[in-house]
């Protein structure tokens, strides 16, 4: 049983295909209700669906450490302590809901993971023409919404410029941009620290993603020779080296 589990998470089978799309969806309609329920006041309907997603995610994640290899490390990870806040969150919502924002350095890390990602690259021609610019946004979409849930999670209590998830997002954005209209500002230490964070990782995220676009479009092929990773579309030789390469291409349909 822990070895079909495991090639669930790790395997190449249509039924692995399923379930890593199933657990990605999952994840991000939990990202969707977190940030609904946030313009809203959480009566005994949300707080029950807050318990059914926790209990969801207690199973998958004690799933995945029990076919670890690894505990350890698996325990050791930032995923799996922001799982755990996750699952804290969702079972005991009066203790801090806006923490369920953290849900979605999960769905960062599936994207991450080899088996997902070749997954993602083999099923949309997009993905797999432009890698680099999917990850790129991937990488400040869920900065951004980690961030965004950050401020929601410590302001909105004591801030009243902050009482939802849009009032987060645009302080977030404009921080973000350095921007700053300055009609949103946060309070205490935590506050400004979480504003110095997302003004210098994000602007950084920020900056890759317009690098990756406006750079000359590139394709993914090793060289056998020196290792260069990214060449031109038409390339034959290693630009590097000077390497004969093979460059696979789609064809035409």
């Amino acid at each position: 049983m822990r070895q079909k589990i495991r090639d669930l998470y790790t395997g190449d089978s249509d039924a692995a295909h399923r379930f890593r799309y199933a657990v990605l969806a999952f994840d991000i309609v939990t990202i969707i209700f977190v940030i609904a329920t946030s313009f809203t006041d959480h009566g005994a309907i949300v707080e029950g669906i807050d318990v059914v997603f926790g209990v969801i995610i207690l199973i998958e994640f004690g799933l995945r450490a029990w076919v670890s290899t690894n505990r350890v490390r698996f325990f050791t990870r930032l995923t799996t302590l922001t799982d755990i806040v996750a699952i804290i969150s969702f079972l005991a919502p009066l203790a801090g809901e806006g923490l369920g924002f953290l849900r979605a350095l999960r769905t960062l890390r599936l994207l991450h993971t080899y088996h997902l990602g070749a997954q993602l690259r083999r099923d949309f021609p997009y993905i797999r023409k432009h890698d680099d610019i999917a990850l790129a946004l991937t990488n400040l979409g869920v900065f951004v919404f980690v961030m965004t849930g950050l401020v929601y999670a410590t302001q909105h209590r004591s801030n009243d410029d902050i009482q939802n998830y849009a009032d987060a997002l645009y302080f977030t954005v404009t921080a973000l941009t350095t921007t700053g209209f300055g009609d949103i500002v946060l309070y205490g230490t935590v506050g400004r620290l979480i504003a110095v964070v997302v003004m210098l990782c994000g602007i950084t995220l920020f900056l890759r993603l317009v690098q990756v676009l406006f750079r000359p479009n590139k394709v993914r092929c090793e060289c056998n020779n020196c290792g260069l990773v990214l060449h031109d579309a038409d390339a034959v030789h290693c630009k590097h080296c000077g390497e004969t390469i093979n460059i696979r291409t789609e064809g035409v349909t």
